[in-house]
């Protein structure tokens, strides 16, 4: 499967939605907290934005969690 990292934060009702619904649907990833400046610097370096949510999927930024939401669900759960 892809390697998946979803950049987030905390308080952001739109990161929430993606990361309970990889949790709920058992979606290997990793978490990366953009509150740290490293994650923050990686995600902006890559990405070429600061926008959260973003899943890197094998290191490409897809971003919106409805666009995130609709790729996992076609993916892992078809």
């Amino acid at each position: 499967m892809d390697d998946l990292e979803l950049y987030y934060q905390p308080t952001c009702p739109y990161c929430l939605k993606v990361l309970r619904f990889m949790e709920a649907n058992g979606i290997d990833f990793e978490k990366k907290n953009t509150m740290d400046a490293e994650n923050r610097a990686r995600l902006l370096e890559v990405g070429g934005m600061n926008q959260v949510p973003c899943l890197f999927i094998a290191g490409k930024p897809l971003y919106e969690s409805n666009d995130i939401i609709a790729y996992l669900g076609n993916r892992y759960l078809s």
